[in-house]
Order: structure tokens, then sequence, then C-alpha cells
């Protein structure tokens, strides 16, 4: 993958790296960030109760200084304002072509911790979007860790992690996050409310596939760069991860869908270049 050939995002990434974590309190947990901590908790032995500090709704407040300027040779920061940059120019013709105008997220890099409008980040959490303040928080060991533990690494497989958070922003600026959770609400039972979890992760997969397919020629995709973002739609399933949590698989409890139906939607988006192929509430849930 040739990702210096993407267009950069012109200052839409804040460097908050280096500044340490947050002294104590837990997390505000709300929206995607929420099953994060869930997914993240499961796959790597992590005890969610430790990530939450036991208080879920403690919101912490801490002022956030200027953004560090990052310097020229650092790598990790161009990778990401290149994928930031390339998922703005492919979103931003996509809603001006339905007549539409795309609000660009922010991307704040950091370490350890953070603050966000959804409450506090922390590096155990993963990458996550917050749509209070339509940021994507990345603490970019995370890479790291898809390397040693999620079995899968390579640059194309980190484009698709952000790619899919920026999917969840596109939710949101097309209203359907709000929808969702207002299903979520009413859902009579915990696996009700968990299926409109998965449908709305599983669009963001798609939404990532459409990127991709969008940039492949400009970045000189391999099928190996293809085969990177499928190993890791794979190895995040949900069935995978309760197989590799011990526990044995239970599908009502499946909130980012099961292997096969993350790699059939990011592939769906990948394919098609079409947006609106990967309208996963318009199919039978037994069929996604």
């Amino acid at each position: 993958m040739d990702w210096k050939n993407l267009p950069g995002s012109g200052g839409g990434v804040e460097d908050r790296r280096g500044r340490g974590g947050l002294p104590g309190g837990g997390i505000a947990v709300g929206g995607v960030g929420g099953l994060i901590i869930a997914l993240i908790a499961m796959f790597f032995g992590i005890d969610p109760g430790a990530i939450l500090g036991g208080d879920t709704g403690t919101t912490q407040t801490q002022s956030q200084s200027q953004s560090a300027q990052p310097q020229a040779d650092d790598e990790a920061y161009q990778f990401v304002d290149n994928i930031l940059g390339s998922t703005n120019q492919v979103w931003g013709g996509i809603f001006q072509q339905a007549g539409r105008t795309y609000t660009k997220p922010r991307l704040i890099l950091y370490t350890q911790g953070t603050q966000s409008a959804c409450g506090a980040a922390n590096s155990a959490v993963g990458p996550f979007y917050c749509p209070a303040d339509q940021r994507i928080y990345l603490d970019t060991s995370f890479f790291t860790q898809m390397d040693r533990q999620l079995g899968g690494g390579g640059d194309f497989a980190y484009s698709y992690v952000i790619a899919h958070e920026v999917g969840h922003h596109v939710q949101n600026e097309l209203g359907i996050a709000d929808q969702v959770e207002r299903k979520q609400r009413s859902a009579r039972t915990e696996a009700e409310a968990n299926s409109y979890s998965v449908r709305l992760e599983l669009q963001a997969d798609c939404f990532a596939g459409v990127w991709g397919n969008k940039v492949q020629t400009q970045a000189k995709l391999t099928q190996q760069d293809i085969r990177e973002a499928i190993n890791t739609a794979q190895a995040i399933g949900d069935d995978n991860l309760q197989r590799q949590s011990g526990s044995r698989v239970v599908p009502d409890s499946f909130t980012h869908g099961s292997a096969q139906q993350r790699i059939n939607w990011f592939t769906k988006g990948f394919k098609s270049g079409d947006a609106n192929g990967c309208d996963t509430f318009a199919v039978n849930y037994n069929q996604l």
C-alpha cells in the first residue's frame, strides 16, 4: 500500500501523544465507545471494571493544551494524517454527489489516556468514535496490539481500523446513529438491542470497504493488502473473540457481528464502491 500517495487531512489530526494518562476516575460510556470497551476487554482478557473504574457515569474534566507539533519525520502521524485525509476526500465526494455537505471529523492521537466528550479515553479501550465531539480517538499502540494479539497487521489493516471509525462518523452525519440509539432504547430484549449494534458495526465495515475501493488505484493496493484487511475483519468477529476468551459462542450476545459477516460486508463495500449498497438495516437479520 502506497499510503504516502494519499492526501493529508490539512490539520485534521490533533497530536496529544506523550502527555501521560488521566489520573483515576472512570469512563463515561456511550455510543460506540461502550461497545468497543466490551469488545477489547473480552479479547485481551481485560476486566471491564478495571477499565471503567467502577463508575460508568463519571466524566473527568481536564483542560487540553494546544496540540504538540508533530515532527516532519513522524511516520505514524503522517500515516494517520494521510488515511484521514483520503477518507475526507472520498466521503466529501460521495456527499457532494448526493447534494449534501460532509463535515470532516477530527482524529485525536494520544498515548495512555486523554479526555473526550464521551468521557475519558484509555489506551485499553481501543480506537473509537465519539459522536458528541465528532472525533476519532486513537492510541497508535493499538496497531502493535493488532500485530501481536489479533494475529494480523499491515498498513491496509491499520487503515481499515481508521476507515471503520470514520464510517461511524458518516453514520452520525446521516442520522443513522441516532436512529439506532432510539431503537435500542425501545428494544424489548438485550438480544434485540444487540442486533441493532451489529447492523451499525457491519455498515461501518461496509463503509470502510467503500473507502478502500475509491483509493485502490491511488494507494496502489495489492491482493496482499486486501488480505490483511480481511484477516483483521475475521480476527475481530464476535464469534472468534468469544472463542479466544474461552467462552462459548452466543450469537444473541454479538455486538459487532461474526467473522464471516464482517468479511462479507467489508468485501461488499470494497467490490462495489457504492455506499448505497451498505444498508444493513434493510436486510433480514439472519441474512446479514
